[in-house]
Parts: C-alpha cells; structure tokens; sequence
C-alpha cells in the first residue's frame, strides 16, 4: 500500500504511544518511590494500556500490508516536586494525544479511507475515557487533604477501564 499522510501519522502516534507508555513508567515509578503504591499501580496499569494501543496500531499496519517502521521515544520526565505534577502531565499527554487521534481521524476521512476512519473510531471514544480520568485524578489529588485520601480514593473507586473493553482492536502479539 501506498504511504498516504493517514498511515504516516499513524507510523508517528506508534512511536507517541510508546513513549506514553515509558513516561507512565517513569510516573510510576515516581509515585513508589513516595511509597503511594495505588498510584504506583495505576500507572503500571496505564503504561500497559499505552503500550497495547501502540500494538494495536501495528497490527493494523500489518493487517492492511502498509510499510512502517517503529519509532523510537523521547526521554521522559522522571522528577517531580508534588503529587499533582505527574498527574498534570499525564492530564497533558493525554490532551495531546487526543488531538493526535483527532488528526488521525481526519485525515482517513479527507482520504476516504472508510477502514481508517473506522479503526479510529474506537481511540477517539478510548480517549474520552482518558482525560476524565486523569482529570478526576488530579483534581481529588488537588482537593485531598493528605497523600492517603488519594491512595484510598484510588482503591476505592473504579478510575477508568483498565484497558478492558471487548471492542478493542486486535493487538499484534496479543494484549498483555
């Protein structure tokens, strides 16, 4: 298949959600070390999700016979000061990577590219669940009176999927 500006953004968001998924690491990382092993988990948990979304991508590649190569990742950020900075930067990326799907989208549909569009579909709705749930991290992270209301709020409550949904592409190699 021919490179078309859809199957090279695509090729490019491959190489963003693996570095979502390296910075998620380095988020989580963070939070066990400030011995916040809810947080900690979460963010294990995301890093998972992000890495499955950059398979998804792959496969689809390879499902429609379109060259790409993977790209590598930018360094990530593994110091913070407060709670609410690595909260506020997952908020961030998934802001920008909502935009990126939104490029995506539009780009198969100005290409009538019915398959891409579609494929799509399911990261536009996967991104919706993104921001709220980073965006109700950070504001409980923002309201809570100690680290321990966060963690129990965490343990408490359902944040998000957990990347399950039976409507997921098929992840090349198999989702972990």
């Amino acid at each position: 298949m021919t490179s078309t500006p859809f199957n090279s953004l695509l090729s490019t968001q491959i190489g963003n959600e693996f570095a979502a998924s390296q910075q998620y690491i380095a988020v989580a990382t963070w939070f066990a070390n400030q011995d916040l092993p809810q947080l900690a988990r979460y963010f294990y948990r995301q890093s998972v999700e992000e890495r499955n979304h950059a398979m998804m991508m792959v496969q689809y590649m390879l499902d429609r016979d379109i060259e790409f190569t993977i790209p590598g990742v930018t360094t990530v950020r593994n110091d913070f000061s407060s709670v609410t900075e690595p909260l506020a930067l997952a908020l961030e990326q998934e802001k920008e990577v909502t935009a990126a799907i939104e490029a995506l989208f539009r780009a198969a549909r100005s290409e009538d590219d019915a398959l891409g569009e579609q494929f799509m579909l399911w990261f536009l709705k996967e991104q919706v669940e993104e921001v709220a749930a980073m965006t109700t991290l950070l504001n409980i992270a923002e309201r809570a009176d100690n680290l321990f209301d966060i963690e129990n709020f965490i343990a408490r409550e359902t944040v998000g999927n957990g990347g399950r949904d039976s409507s997921a592409p098929e992840t090349a190699g198999g989702a972990l």
